[in-house]
This record gives structure tokens, C-alpha cells and sequence, in this order.
């Protein structure tokens, strides 16, 4: 339900974008026209710093994690469970990639002027490729550690919130993607985890000792 319902609203908001010809709205240029107005060395060099998580080797690392975690949690797992619990958070985000990279060729959205760029950048614009590969990754980890210690599931989801809004606010900070490219990003990570608990029922959040059948159901 959860990934029908995201899928739905990120069809809603590609529709949106394609009955406006792809272009910014206007809440959209006021943003980056404020980013760029508003960007200190120290600002910009922080910013950098933090779009820098949503690309290149962390994300995979911390999928990484996340398949290591689960791993550590089951007593005696056989060899082939064991490879496949570390490597199923690392290919479903491979996979997403992929799925994404197709979505952003399919759209072709331009990006926000060079001109206000603060950072190296690349590709089409809609949906945000760091948005999406910071939301997957922590959303991963989040799940592992639900997964193993159901009383840290709080504290888990709110340091994968942060995560992926840090990463993605830096996007718009930096000029090179529009609002909207990045709640595209949010909303497309967001139904990949949910079809991934589908798809993966070991990453499935623990049941709660309610949800639990009990004896003779």
C-alpha cells in the first residue's frame, strides 16, 4: 500500500511537471534565486560537504552496513543466507539506481541555470539522483536496525529523516537541482524502500508482540 501510494503521488507530481513543460514554477526560481543570493564560502563549502554523502562510495558502504547488520542478528545463518542478507540492501539500491537513471532520461528536465551552480553537477534533473540514493541507503540501514533492535526504530528513522533532507536541502542550496526535482527523489525513495519490504521479507520491519499469532490462530 505503501509504495502504490508514493508511486501514485510521484506519477501526480511528473504530471505536474510535464503539463508545465518541464520548467521551474515559480516558488521554484525564488528558491534558487534565494540559494544563490545566500551562499558564504563557509556555507557553500558545508553544503558541498554534505551533497558529497549522497553520491560516490557512502551510500553503498552504508548499504553495506546495513546487509552486515542483519547478517551479525541471525545466530548461525548458512553461507548462502549469509551472502544474501549482506548483499540484498547493496543490489535493491543498484537496481533502484538503475530505475531512477531511466526515469530521469524518460523525463529530461533541464536543471537550474549553470550560472547559479555551486558545485559540479550532471544529467537531467527530475527526479534527484543524490535525493533518492541518500533516502535508499539510510532508509536500508533503518530498516536493518528495526529489524534487529526494534527499540532503536525511532532514533533510526529520525537519523534516516535527517540524512536524507540534509542531503537533498544541499541540492537546492547549491543551485543545481529545482525543489521540486528533489521531492521527486523523496517521494520515488520513499516507494522503493516500501516495494523493497515486499520484495525482501527478511528487510521487513520485526513484528510487534501484537501483530505475533498466538498459539492455536
Amino acid at each position: 500500500m505503501a509504495a502504490a501510494v508514493t508511486a501514485l503521488l510521484f506519477a501526480v507530481l511528473a504530471a505536474l511537471l510535464a503539463d508545465h513543460a518541464w520548467g521551474p514554477y515559480g516558488f521554484e526560481r525564488a528558491a534558487d534565486d534565494w540559494s544563490a543570493a545566500h551562499r558564504p564560502a563557509a556555507a557553500r563549502t558545508a553544503a558541498v560537504l554534505v551533497t558529497s554523502l549522497g553520491s560516490a562510495v557512502v551510500p553503498y558502504l552504508l548499504a553495506l552496513a546495513a546487509g552486515a547488520l542483519a547478517v551479525r542478528a541471525l545466530p548461525t545463518p548458512r553461507p548462502p543466507r549469509r551472502a544474501a542478507l549482506l548483499l540484498a540492501p547493496l543490489l535493491w539500491l543498484i537496481v533502484g539506481q538503475l530505475v531512477r537513471l531511466g526515469l530521469m532520461q524518460a523525463f529530461a528536465r533541464p536543471r537550474p541555470p549553470r550560472v547559479d551552480w555551486a558545485t559540479g553537477a550532471s544529467g537531467f534533473s527530475f527526479p534527484s539522483g543524490h535525493s533518492f540514493t541518500a533516502a535508499v541507503c539510510a532508509g536500508l540501514f533503518a530498516l536493518a536496525v528495526a529489524r534487529v533492535r526494534p527499540s532503536a526504530t525511532g532514533a533510526a528513522v529520525a537519523g534516516a529523516v535527517g540524512f536524507a533532507g540534509a542531503v537533498g536541502l544541499s541540492r537546492i542550496y547549491l543551485g543545481v537541482h529545482w525543489p521540486l526535482d528533489v521531492l521527486g527523489g523523496w517521494l520515488l525513495a520513499a516507494g522503493w524502500l516500501a516495494l523493497g519490504t515486499a520484495v525482501l521479507p527478511a528487510w521487513a520491519p520485526a513484528p510487534t508482540p501484537a501483530d505475533r499469532p498466538t498459539q492455536g490462530t
